[in-house]
């Protein structure tokens, strides 16, 4: 996909990862770009704005606790840009005894999320076809004891991801999904981390290879839009130690 011209939602474009992000799709032609978060950050929307002062890039508030808040963000995006190409749902917590909080935004508000980008997408509805890219976690593929509930919702971050990117849905609505599965990332949110809120138990099993392999957000947003070029329908990308790699399912 050549990302000149394209019109962008990043859902989360506050975070570590989704600043870099912004900026990294700016730096390389996007023409719109519409950040939706809980809380309006100015200071960091002007510094977007300066990368590419073609572009414009604006906020929109979006809680995905609120599935009307949320259906009402994308029309008012829409209303804004005229057509998404790529939706980029990054929003996610830690916080192993908020259960239902952290369900509700890492899973089920994403899932709210994606349908509302995908009516406004559908092609056989009028839109345009286009990509959505669902931020997942290094632990859906190989789970760690210590984050049991918040690798339970990137799990269905995955499932419902892979099953969205069928084939027969995709001849219908031209809309392709891909899962981005980055590893530990150096960002405000992880250093913000209380250990207490962390972990599942009052103990924690040592950290796997695949939760060590620390990257800068700046990596992980180059490798996340090199994915996004490549917008190739169900793939998931394992984003860790700056490295950017496919990830094959086995059969069964």
């Amino acid at each position: 996909m050549d990302l000149k011209n394209k019109n962008v939602i990043y859902v989360g474009g506050f975070g570590g990862i989704g600043f870099c992000c912004c900026k990294t799709l700016l730096e390389q032609g996007v023409a719109n770009v519409g950040i939706m978060d809980v809380v309006e950050d100015p200071e960091m929307l002007e510094t977007l704005q300066a990368v590419n002062k073609a572009a414009n890039v604006f906020y929109i508030k979006m809680d995905l606790t609120d599935m009307v808040n949320i259906e009402g963000a994308f029309t008012e995006a829409h209303d804004t840009m005229g057509r998404f190409d790529i939706v980029v749902n990054g929003s996610g917590i830690m916080n192993e005894h908020e259960i239902e909080r952290t369900i509700q935004i890492n899973l089920i508000g994403v899932i709210y999320s994606t349908f509302a980008a995908l009516r406004l997408m559908d092609k056989s509805k009028g839109g345009n076809g286009g990509l959505i890219v669902n931020i997942s976690s290094i632990v859906s593929l190989d789970a760690y004891g210590a984050y049991a509930v918040y690798t339970a919702s990137k799990y269905g971050v995955n499932g419902f991801t892979r099953a969205l990117s069928d084939p027969y849905y995709y001849s219908q609505t031209k809309v392709s999904f891909i899962t981005i599965c980055p590893s530990t990332t150096e960002t405000a949110m992880i250093a913000s981390l209380r250990m207490d809120a962390l972990t599942t138990f009052d103990r924690m099993p040592p950290l796997p290879k695949t939760l060590c392999n620390n990257q800068s957000p700046e990596n992980c947003a180059y490798n996340l839009v090199t994915a996004i070029k490549t917008a190739k329908n169900g793939s998931v990308w394992i984003l860790s130690a700056g490295i950017l790699r496919e990830y094959h399912y086995p059969d069964i």
